[in-house]
């Protein structure tokens, strides 16, 4: 069925927002204001033609825009783009009841993505290599992804030839890429336990790439160099497949929100603290602890901070913070604690931290939703926040990162 529809906002995926009666029409592609004659399928609309088009609208850079799954928002001009990825966290935020200002969007792309993950399925007796397909489990191959580091230009290729050497497994496969100082480090994820002869081709073929480490579900099987990430002065070897921030300006943008944020404080817990991008930032104006349920993250951090001249006491605990959050009498030495969860949120941790003395929080987050709760559960024990800023690192996705201080209101009641 096709219908003329007049596009009224973009929606949180980047789809064009149609409010009818029985529910709204998403159409991926269409801006608002724009008419546009589409086919309907359900509550989804095909652009059939349109009929008139936005100011906001712009030309997409990628040829793979509209099939690749990655990026939903090339098309989107500059005077919208910003306020649309700002409306998220504003719109989370009021969901929750919370009113509170947001900053403007903070530039976090910088030079491209360090980090991206191909996937490999055999097919008809070949092995295909690519990123999925939009609402698809179809795989698009690409020659390169112009969203990330100049470094990750080979990615694909070299994804491409270490598939090549599982044909025959019959198991879907993903391949972590990340580019470091020492080139690229690639983790290979879903073959399970492989026999030492695969195991043997997979090492000669990383040798042939030259990889700088090559790791089967974070078991490194060889490492020819030190695969390095440089986070403030210090270098670190994150784990195999371990977690980074997607790029190296959106890691600066939060490190400098957080360092700002926690600036006259003389003890610092950093909590879901990672392989370190904060901690060991924080190190050189103040003690750190710094808490994370991965233990080899930990062991990271904890070797590049030995490795790093004129940092202040760091120190590290494993420990799962979901199950096991730091009770008011820990936190109670502290000054300030940074907060990075993963996308469940530190809705236990929150809860803590009201009842506890530190008179400054700073949370980063990478998920509007869980954001809002928590800062719902701060606000509701006494904190106010000072900044909240969408930081775009991943961009023309439609994810956002958030960063915000919140400060202990003079009025409020330390509980104990």
């Amino acid at each position: 069925m096709a219908e003329r529809v007049t596009i009224a906002r973009l929606g949180a995926n980047g789809d064009g927002v149609v409010d009818r009666p029985g529910g709204p029409l998403y159409v991926p592609g269409a801006l608002p204001g724009e008419v546009v004659l589409v086919a309907i399928d359900r509550d989804r609309g095909r652009v059939l033609e349109r009929e008139t088009s936005s100011p906001d609208r712009a030309e997409p850079f990628c040829p793979y825009f509209g099939t690749c799954g990655g990026c939903v928002a090339q098309h989107v001009g500059p005077g919208l783009y910003p306020e649309w990825k700002r409306g998220k966290v504003a719109g989370a935020l009021a969901k929750a009841g919370i009113a509170a200002e947001v900053g403007r969007l903070v530039d976090g792309h910088g030079e491209g993505r360090r980090r991206v993950t191909f996937h490999a399925r055999e097919i008809e007796g070949e092995m295909q290599v690519g990123f999925m397909e939009a609402r698809s489990h179809h795989l698009v191959r690409i020659a390169r992804c112009p969203i990330t580091v100049e470094a990750l230009a080979g990615a694909p290729q070299a994804a491409s030839a270490l598939a090549a050497r599982m044909k025959g497994i019959g198991k879907p496969l993903d391949l972590a890429v990340t580019a470091t100082l020492a080139g690229l480090d690639i983790d290979l994820r879903g073959s399970g336990r492989l026999e030492e002869r695969r195991r043997q081709a997979l090492i000669a073929e990383a040798g042939a790439l030259g990889l700088a480490r090559l790791s089967l579900h974070g078991e490194t099987l060889v490492e020819f160099r030190r695969p390095a990430i440089l986070m403030g002065r210090a270098h670190v070897a994150p784990p195999a497949g371990g977690f980074l921030q997607a790029t190296a300006k959106g890691e600066e943008a939060l490190a400098a929100i957080v360092l700002e944020g926690c600036r006259g404080a003389k003890r610092v817990a950093d909590l879901f603290a990672g392989s370190g991008p904060f901690s060991l930032r924080l190190g050189d104006v103040a003690e750190v602890h710094a808490v994370e349920s991965d233990r080899a993250a930990l062991a990271a951090l904890d070797r590049a901070a030995r490795g790093t001249p004129g940092l202040r006491r760091i120190t590290t605990e494993i420990r799962d913070l979901f199950r096991r959050p730091l009770l008011a009498p820990e936190l109670d030495r502290f000054d300030a604690v940074v907060l990075d969860p993963p996308r469940a949120g530190a809705e236990a941790q929150c809860r803590q931290l009201t009842l506890s003395s530190p008179d400054t929080v700073v949370m980063v987050s990478c998920d509007p939703g869980t954001f809002a709760r928590d800062a719902a559960i701060l606000m509701s024990g006494g904190f106010s926040p000072d900044a909240i800023l969408p930081v775009d690192q991943f961009a023309w996705s439609a994810h956002v990162e958030i960063a915000a201080v919140f400060r202990r209101r003079r009025t409020g009641r330390r509980r104990r």
